[in-house]
């Protein structure tokens, strides 16, 4: 955290567009050291009846911060590098406050053992879990979608004759309140649903999916004032998902391979997902039109739904076999014999 809100801050200071991609990807290795280890540390501490709701009350910071981002950063329009020097204070204090915490303790036996570095075949075996590969397909659909809807949105707004200081706000606005209360729902939904539905997880991310495709969709076609009120919806069923399926990569892996496993899938889902779809939203968008580049985004929704869903009846196999392993060792269970 300390070394990526000082990279923030350097973003501000730098004399050259080259110096500033440098600065940028000092964020991203500091927020790559961050994101594999937050959940799995969140895992360890909650079990897994509610560990939905605890995954998505961490995951509710993406779509505030990427909002207040829209928001707070376009106050600073003439004055751009204070939007950066502003994100360093908070960082560093959350920073050295974490060389105070206690990491809490594992149950797993494997756990518990000297670190090691990850092998081949530890990706090998997350890999083989059904649950966690599919999820992890289902997750890179919507991380190119949402990933391509936040670039290109402001733009398409001002092309639907919205002023870019009146649509910017309000979009952001939007993806903070639909954003946060999608999030919060979808985990509590999940553990919620988990006593009737094995697959809840899997089952919410894939249903919020498939109602948020004709929603975007009906962007396209409906007529401001209202469409906001359709941009809202729509929104919101993108995000509600962004609980459950952190939350189905908590339980479907040991604790001995979690951070691993939490790892790729975030290399996995924005390699393939938001770091490749504004430059094909923009392709499409330079040779048709974003109407029809917004469609092809509308595809990849539909695909996720659909990937999830059929991920609901492998659920409860894979989240039982990685609890075997946190299990509490030092007893051994007799079986009667017949």
């Amino acid at each position: 955290m300390i070394v990526w809100s000082l990279a923030s801050g350097g973003s501000g200071l730098v004399p050259t567009f080259a110096l500033l991609i440098c600065m940028r990807l000092m964020i991203g290795i500091g927020e790559a050291a961050y994101g594999p280890v937050a959940p799995t540390l969140l895992a360890d501490m909650y079990p897994v009846a509610t560990r939905g709701k605890i995954m998505a009350w961490f995951n509710a910071a993406i779509p505030v911060g990427s909002a207040l981002g829209y928001v707070i950063g376009g106050l600073f329009h003439d004055h751009w590098h204070w939007a950066f020097y502003l994100t360093v204070p908070p960082g560093i204090i959350l920073g050295v406050w974490c060389f105070f915490m206690r990491e809490p303790s594992r149950d797993s036996a494997h756990a518990q053992a000297k670190p090691q570095r990850a092998t081949w075949a530890d990706y090998k075996a997350v890999l083989s879990i059904r649950s966690y590969t599919i999820n992890c397909i289902g997750m890179t659909a919507m991380t190119f979608a949402l990933g391509g809807i936040a670039f290109f949105m402001p733009r398409y707004l001002e092309e639907r004759g919205q002023s870019a200081g009146h649509a910017t706000p309000i979009f952001g606005g939007i993806v903070v309140v639909s954003g946060l209360f999608a999030t919060l729902a979808g985990g509590i939904a999940g553990d919620k649903l988990r006593s009737r539905f094995p697959g809840s997880y899997f089952l919410v991310s894939g249903a919020s999916m498939l109602v948020g495709f004709p929603l975007f969709l009906a962007i396209l076609i409906t007529p401001f004032p209202y469409c906001w009120g359709v941009l809202f919806l729509a929104v919101f069923c993108l995000f509600f998902n962004t609980g459950p399926s952190n939350t189905i990569l908590a339980n479907v892996t040991k604790p001995s391979v979690r951070a691993t496993a939490f790892a790729f899938n975030i290399f996995v889902i924005h390699a393939f997902g938001d770091a490749i779809s504004p430059p094909v939203i923009g392709w499409v968008a330079q040779h048709y039109s974003l109407n029809v580049a917004f469609g092809v985004v509308s595809v990849l929704i539909l695909v996720g739904g659909l990937v999830w869903l059929s991920g609901t009846k492998h659920l409860a196999a894979d989240t039982a076999a990685a609890s075997l392993d946190t299990e509490p060792r030092g007893f051994e269970v007799i079986l009667p014999q017949h």
